[in-house]
């Protein structure tokens, strides 16, 4: 298959991009580069890659790039709430305006795999599991973006879209600000967390285990065609506090403290069903023990916190 990924040179992206090769499809990347980092140097050597810098918001760039494609993979987004909110117009014309163009010069016989973010759910109802029918509360502009584009490209039709945990894990385009991530980060370089409504839950997957989701999904499309799916371990639907508890048993003398006074900004709370993809098949292949050895290995290498979006 001939694959258009907007956005592929970022956390999922270089993460996707070498295992669509590796399924042996052609590959366009369209990325801007914007956080100055180097990824799919790796893969540069492949015959089967195009890695085209630009922005996805070019239209004139957006036709010629997806007249070819069989394909179409908008993974370029301001992704999280803090860069959103610090960026508001470029999370609205990225975010929403970007998905728009691809859908308005798009074939109809063109299949398109959309990430959302399951932060859509925003506070659940306690012990309830957000299913793919929850209605959607999302408490940021980046959920209400993603959100939004969701419902243009589930209403356009020929696609399907996921609804992505927090995502967890090593990846050529590093990011820290993620809570797996930044929590892992700070246990092996700080020795300490302090915990703000440590009750908080949310789902988690590893960024190896969403390329997975897209590549299952391309094997399965007709199957799975016209639908949502929520994409999480079911065994890691976490509190804040047990995140930490799990930390602590891979990196030793790691503290966590509470405090009750004070607020986290992030209110998203819920918890959340990842029933309806995996009776397609899909099995995640990392835990999230396993991500967090991952992480600590990782941070023997990585000493400075700058891998972030925001």
């Amino acid at each position: 298959m001939n694959v258009l990924v907007t956005g592929g040179a970022g956390y999922i992206g270089s993460i996707l991009v070498p295992a669509l090769l590796g399924r042996g499809d052609q590959v366009t990347v369209l990325d801007s580069f914007l956080y100055g980092q180097t990824p799919l140097l790796d893969v540069c050597h492949d015959p089967k890659l195009t890695i085209i810098r630009g922005d996805a918001r070019d239209e004139a760039l957006i036709q010629q790039l997806i007249a070819k494609q069989d394909v179409l993979i908008p993974l370029a987004a301001l992704v999280g709430a803090p860069l959103c909110a610090k960026y508001p117009d470029e999370a609205c014309t990225v975010n929403v305006g970007a998905v728009e163009l691809l859908l308005k010069h798009r074939r109809a016989e063109q299949r398109i795999l959309y990430p959302n973010t399951n932060s859509g759910y925003g506070i659940g109802q306690p012990g309830v599991p957000c299913t793919e029918d929850t209605p959607l509360q999302p408490i940021s502009l980046y959920g209400r973006s993603k959100c939004q584009a969701e419902d243009v490209v589930l209403k356009a039709g020929n696609c399907v879209a996921f609804r992505l945990a927090t995502v967890f894990g090593v990846s050529p385009r590093m990011r820290l600000d993620l809570l797996v991530n930044d929590f892992t980060f700070r246990a092996v370089n700080d020795g300490y967390v302090v915990l703000f409504e440590a009750h908080f839950k949310r789902n988690y997957i590893h960024v190896r285990d969403v390329g997975g989701a897209f590549c299952h999904a391309l094997d399965n499309f007709e199957t799975m065609r016209g639908q949502v799916y929520n994409v999480g371990l079911s065994d890691a639907n976490l509190s804040k506090l047990e995140l930490c508890e799990r930390i602590a048993r891979h990196v030793p003398g790691f503290r966590f403290l509470e405090a009750p006074l004070a607020e986290d900004p992030d209110k998203r709370d819920y918890v959340v069903s990842n029933a309806k993809i995996e009776a397609t098949g899909y099995a995640p292949r990392h835990s999230i023990d396993a991500g967090i050895q991952e992480l600590v290995k990782g941070f023997q290498v990585i000493r400075r916190a700058q891998y972030s979006n925001a």
